[in-house]
């Protein structure tokens, strides 16, 4: 089935595209979550005109999204964790505990866009990627301590 991207999608491409895609998961999935249109010749048609708008938009959101990278590159995170012998922490450092510790700072970022590639479970320093648009990731760097 023949569908058009109305926001990006990870693993199908970009929003304004046409793609090919299973029915199934274009009719209960892309078209209800409001991702995708059906690709008919009155939506191609509506598609050019919404496009150059999101083209506007998409620039300014690019623009906010790496002024935001800037502010992130320079900070440093401490994060501090109760932790036992050889610094291996009780637990792990999620994304939920990340989120907060930005918006502490005064940056909120979705949990959801903080990705930790190797789980953290010792103490010392790292650096997680934070997604904050389509081409733009930010790495933020953390500091885990022990909790006296």
């Amino acid at each position: 089935m023949e569908i058009i991207l109305l926001k990006d999608v990870d693993s199908l491409g970009k929003s304004g595209e046409k793609v090919n895609v299973a029915p199934g998961y274009a009719r209960n999935y892309l078209i209800p979550k409001k991702l995708a249109l059906k690709a008919t010749k009155g939506n191609l048609k509506k598609l050019d005109d919404i496009s150059h708008k999101d083209d506007k938009a998409r620039e300014r959101d690019k623009a906010s999204a790496e002024a935001l990278k800037e502010k992130i590159e320079t900070l440093t995170l401490t994060l501090l964790k109760p932790a036992g012998e050889e610094d291996k922490l009780y637990g792990s450092v999620t994304s939920t505990e990340i989120a907060a510790a930005l918006s502490m700072e005064g940056i909120d970022v979705d949990k959801k866009k903080i990705v930790i590639d190797e789980a953290i479970k010792r103490l010392g320093d790292y650096t997680v990627s934070v997604k904050l648009f389509s081409e733009v990731v930010a790495n933020l760097k953390i500091e885990v301590l022990r909790e006296e």
